[in-house]
């Protein structure tokens, strides 16, 4: 990757924190399934809750809130209503859209496999590029990154990606949108 931060040195993700419905199975799928270790683990005072912290890579760590009288999830509105292949991935403002996480491009296609032996379900596998649709099937220069997409047991889209080229300077081309440029929700 390119660029440079000159105000702050940082380190990656030190942690992106979720909320579960049920943190038994998430330790079932986020270590049973994926292969995450669970490194850290809080009771919350006062019967607050849980925090549980997965290591995900790279010194970085995925963690999951549980608490009890935590309200559902809402499809489309808290969480993308869908898989990319499967529907819209529209999500609220201040949502969490999804994790991708990042893994060696020799592995991708052993490691999409795997996943699908382990029953969970996988989109197909999108080669990223700059074409008008933004995906092709077929792998190529242009291509820069490929991913696939799965969800958790509480239904939190989730992604392998890998990197396959550097980026360039043309690579940070278009202007940013603004809030005028929103369209309601009720015109959508």
């Amino acid at each position: 990757m390119t660029g440079r931060n000159n105000e702050f040195q940082f380190g990656g993700i030190n942690h992106l924190a979720l909320v579960c419905s049920d943190m038994q199975r998430t330790v079932d799928f986020y270590s049973g399934v994926l292969g995450m270790p669970l490194v850290k683990t809080i009771e919350l005072p006062r019967g607050k809750g849980q925090h549980f912290f997965f290591d995900c890579g790279g010194g970085d760590c995925l963690a999951f809130f549980w608490f009890p009288q935590a309200p559902d999830g809402v499809p489309g509105v808290s969480a993308p209503a869908a898989r990319p292949d499967q529907g819209e991935i529209v999500s609220a403002v201040g949502s969490m859209n999804h994790v991708a996480f990042s893994v060696p491009a020799d592995r991708f296609d052993d490691y999409y496999a795997r996943l699908a032996a382990k029953g969970v379900a996988v989109s197909p596998v999108l080669n990223h590029d700059d074409s008008p649709e933004g995906v092709t099937q077929e792998l190529h220069d242009g291509v820069f990154v490929r991913s696939f997409y799965f969800t958790d047991p509480d239904g939190i889209l989730l992604e392998f990606a890998c990197w396959l080229r550097e980026f360039g300077d043309t690579d940070a081309r278009h202007t940013p949108r603004t809030a005028a440029d929103r369209v309601a929700a009720a015109t959508v």
